[in-house]
């Protein structure tokens, strides 16, 4: 999962979803780390700052609503998430509400708080 660090909203998203991952299937990687570059040499940074990207196990990028409904079918907690994201029309509308947000993100985590609730919010450490 790559992910904008430098997004109040974004990191704490991520810390929560690491939360979530009960499994240790994700990896979350910032978009400003050397590495990104190689996992997603086919995305230009504007497109990775405009919406998370997954890369799976088998080589395929999901991007926005469609990574979250991808990682949802992954954590129990969210099934539910990704199943309404399954039901016809929803993942259209799931994608431009998606885009919103992302285009105001950074107003978005000024008004609820988000780079305060990071500080409070611990990244869930893995055992190698």
């Amino acid at each position: 999962m790559l992910y904008d660090s430098d997004c109040p909203m974004c990191t704490f998203q991520m810390r929560t979803l690491t939360w979530l991952d009960w499994f240790g299937k994700v990896s979350f990687l910032p978009i400003n780390d050397p590495r990104a570059a190689e996992i997603a040499p086919d995305v230009g940074q504007e497109d990775l700052m405009e919406a998370i990207h997954c890369l799976t196990t088998e080589g395929k990028m999901h991007r926005g609503a469609r990574a979250i409904r991808f990682l949802s079918l992954r954590m129990p907690l969210l099934l539910p998430v990704a199943l309404f994201l399954w039901f016809p029309g929803v993942i259209w509308v799931a994608e431009k509400i998606y885009a919103w947000i992302s285009r105001n993100r950074l107003l978005i985590s000024e008004v609820f708080g988000c780079k305060g609730a990071c500080a409070v919010m611990p990244e869930r450490r893995r055992e190698p």
